[in-house]
């Protein structure tokens, strides 16, 4: 389907909030207890073999996942492969390993209203543990996905972590990060993560671009993790089919946020098929048995792509985000 055709079909399609959504147990590649949403022109996979990951999430014909090809040969017990929609817990540089949360089995259960909650095995040298819940919200003609992770603390000491959001996109896009009304702690408005821990404030790549308040990652840039402190709640990949992935997440200015860098998004975007956006919650203290909760809005909608020599409408896309999408509940 020609790519201005599906975002007219996408704008045009009957509203969504007409229509019940479903949920049904269905194998997807390797994953035999895959679970489908569907709901007007949305669709999500989950899958909770291989640590309870979005395996797609399309509108329209429309996927906002890259999805390794490896996925399709992915057998029960084998280590989950490096794509798809992950999620995790920080901060990354001083909490514990947790392969269990990470790739281990989870549970899955189908609720009352047709969403889907997936559940950790604990994992006890992290002493956490994880449930995500899953389900697509109508908005006019176009559907979201709300992706809720719940981290509790299961061991006997207080334990301080951070939501991670670790989804990967098909790459070859142009990443856009409005910067918001708050001004950044870096000078160059991101950080660029070096060698080692080494995290630069002041660095300047042609790939990046600052305009009308947003940076725009144009393409990989000289290292491809960069982290931001924008309070702005949002961030829009622009893919060359006319359609934007964007993903809305709550900010916190007056909450201390625990990553090294005081992060609350980051992007990985290595040369290659895939680009990872990373929204990062707060620091959440837990005693023992206490729980904290951090929702995504991941949404598709239409939107063109520049083609050569021109720059995309970025105060027409904050336009656009802020009437088609709304924010996570």
């Amino acid at each position: 389907m020609p790519a201005r055709t599906l975002a007219a079909l996408l704008l045009a399609a009957a509203p969504a909030a007409a229509q019940e959504p479903t949920a049904r147990q269905t194998p997807f590649h390797g994953y035999e207890r895959a679970v489908e949403l569907t709901l007007g022109s949305g669709r999500a996979v989950v899958a909770p073999e291989a640590g309870g990951r979005v395996l797609s999430f399309t509108a329209g014909t429309a996927e906002a996942m890259w999805l390794d090809p490896a996925e399709k040969a992915w057998k029960p017990g084998q280590p989950p492969p490096s794509s798809a929609g992950r999620f995790d817990f920080g901060p990354e540089l001083t909490v514990p390993a947790h392969p269990k949360t990470w790739g281990g089995d989870w549970s899955a259960e189908v609720t009352k209203d047709n969403a889907v909650r997936l559940t950790s095995p604990r994992d006890d040298p992290a002493g956490v543990q994880l449930v995500r819940e899953f389900r697509l919200v109508p908005r006019g003609a176009l559907v979201g996905l709300n992706c809720k992770q719940t981290m509790t603390n299961v061991g006997k000491e207080v334990r301080e972590v951070c939501h991670w959001g670790r989804s990967f996109s098909p790459g070859g896009g142009i990443c856009v990060i409005p910067l918001g009304d708050r001004p950044s702690r870096f000078p160059s408005r991101y950080a660029m993560y070096e060698e080692g821990a080494t995290i630069n404030v002041r660095n300047t790549d042609p790939n990046i671009r600052e305009r009308d308040g947003f940076l725009e990652i144009l393409a990989p840039p000289r290292k491809p993790k960069l982290g931001f402190d924008t309070y702005a709640g949002w961030l829009a990949y622009l893919m060359p089919n006319n359609v934007a992935f964007v993903k809305r997440f709550p900010t916190f200015p007056d909450r201390v946020y625990n990553e090294a860098a005081g992060l609350t998004l980051s992007v990985w975007y290595p040369t290659g098929p895939r680009i990872e956006l990373e929204p990062i919650g707060p620091r959440e203290r837990l005693r023992p048995g206490e729980s904290a909760s951090f929702t995504e809005g991941w949404w598709v909608i239409p939107f063109p792509y520049p083609q050569a020599g021109e720059r995309a409408d970025l105060r027409a896309l904050a336009d656009r985000v802020a009437r088609l999408t709304a924010a996570p509940e």
